[in-house]
């Protein structure tokens, strides 16, 4: 079974390259999401208050996902230590759900990796082919604005993300997302097809 991972930064498009390979027949695996249902377990629960503070919890005693990312966001060695709590979870589950696919007969899986920091990351090491996805500055933040975000917590996590240019050193494919959505998704069907 095919792996690939789609890297990029917030606003750069890796939704739209999700679409098209799925429109092409791959099975897909979002790492955001992944991480999202983790946050209800209760382990994760209690690493996350502990670290990170109880008010970090809502009323319901489930993880409060903005005031987290808030405060793990707010600089590099916070960023890290939500990192080692989600992390090694995040792994796990997604070699099961790679072990699923591939029982399955699933050919081909494109999965959604935003966290990427380099292909030394046990994570990455599941791949076969890194596709990055890149676009400006100012239009990724713009992009993650229009989809609800606030500009402050867009920028600041995007400083917590490696720079496209270390993404388009550590990747095998890359596609500038600077057009339209539309440009795009043809990009990304066209060089799957032609692979």
């Amino acid at each position: 079974m095919e792996k690939v991972f789609v890297i990029g930064g917030m606003g750069s498009g890796k939704s739209t390259v999700l679409e098209a390979l799925v429109d092409e027949g791959l099975s897909c695996i979002d790492l955001d999401e992944v991480g999202h249902a983790l946050l209800h377990e209760a382990a994760v629960k209690s690493a996350i208050a502990d670290t990170f503070g109880a008010d970090v919890l809502d009323e319901n005693g489930e993880v409060a996902r903005f005031e987290l990312a808030r405060r793990a966001f707010a600089d590099g060695g916070e960023t890290r230590k939500l990192n080692g709590i989600m992390h090694p979870r995040i792994e796990d589950a997604l070699k099961e759900q790679l072990g699923k696919l591939e029982r399955q007969g699933c050919q081909a899986v494109v999965v959604e990796y935003s966290a990427f920091e380099g292909r030394s990351m046990l994570i990455a090491r599941l791949a076969d082919v890194i596709v990055a996805v890149v676009a400006p500055l100012q239009m990724r933040v713009d992009r993650a604005i229009a989809a609800g975000f606030d500009e402050e917590d867009v920028r600041r996590r995007i400083d917590r993300q490696i720079a496209d240019d270390e993404r388009i050193r550590q990747a095998d494919v890359v596609f500038v997302n600077d057009g339209t959505k539309e440009e795009l998704y043809s990009k990304v069907r066209s060089w799957w097809k032609g692979r």
